[in-house]
């Protein structure tokens, strides 16, 4: 008997779920180094990046933004001597679930790159699955780059942002969140509106009915509670003393 071995081939990932053509060349970028454009001026540490370039343009300090008016051009912020990026810059752009956020200065960041940790804290139950970072049960990785590693051996990991399923499609296909227009909110705002309908015609058909048969009376003007107000008197010198 024979026995043939199959040798299973590496699983293949398309490049819409391993991110933007952007994504690994920014977490592979040095930032905060002097420009090396601009090594005169003052404050020109590099701390943006252009999505539109990806890594042909480097890190961009503040004198460079202008020449990338018409590109994407995100900022990058240090936390703890690490580089983040806010949340509301990179999540409308990639999936970032699963990664741990944090919130500094009143807004939402990620961090770009793992931070190793030897020793997890004392009752520590989950751990970033790259650098053993500690983290809340409800995470997987601490960075972006993390989960990126991660993606190696995980196929249910991507990068790319999925369109949420409809509620009113019964699971099949997908649709945007916003189905004010669909005919089931339709039927029941119509049915509102047909009832808010019958309700105003009836109270001002009562209305009617009762103005009809009300008695005419004279009204009686409103009695005034306001204080009549004092007259003072003559104001008088004081009288001078020598």
């Amino acid at each position: 008997m024979v026995m043939v071995s199959v040798q299973q081939s590496p699983m293949v990932r398309s490049e819409e779920d391993l991110g933007p053509p952007w994504l690994r060349p920014l977490l592979g970028t040095s930032f905060f180094v002097p420009c090396p454009a601009h090594p005169d001026l003052s404050k020109n540490e590099c701390n943006f990046f252009c999505l539109g370039c990806n890594h042909a343009a480097g890190a961009l300090c503040s004198y460079c933004v202008p020449a990338h008016r018409d590109h994407h051009v995100v900022q990058i912020r240090r936390s703890s001597y690490h580089n983040v990026i806010r949340v509301s810059e990179v999540g409308k752009l990639i999936d970032i679930a699963h990664v741990q956020t944090y919130v500094i200065n009143s807004a939402k960041i990620v961090f770009l790159n793992g931070r190793p940790q030897a020793r997890p804290g004392k009752g520590v139950t989950n751990t970033c699955e790259i650098c053993c970072r500690s983290l809340p049960d409800s995470f997987r990785f601490c960075s972006l780059g993390c989960k990126l590693g991660g993606m190696q051996w995980d196929p249910t990991l991507t990068f790319a942002i999925r369109p949420k399923r409809s509620q009113d499609s019964g699971g099949e296909g997908y649709g945007s969140e916003d189905d004010s227009f669909s005919p089931r909110k339709q039927l029941r705002r119509a049915g509102f509106e047909l009832g808010r309908f019958d309700r105003s015609v009836r109270w001002s058909d009562d209305e009617g009915s009762k103005s009809n048969t009300r008695p005419m009376t004279p009204t009686t003007p409103p009695i005034s509670r306001c204080r009549p107000s004092r007259r003072k008197g003559i104001p008088h010198r004081a009288p001078f003393y020598g």
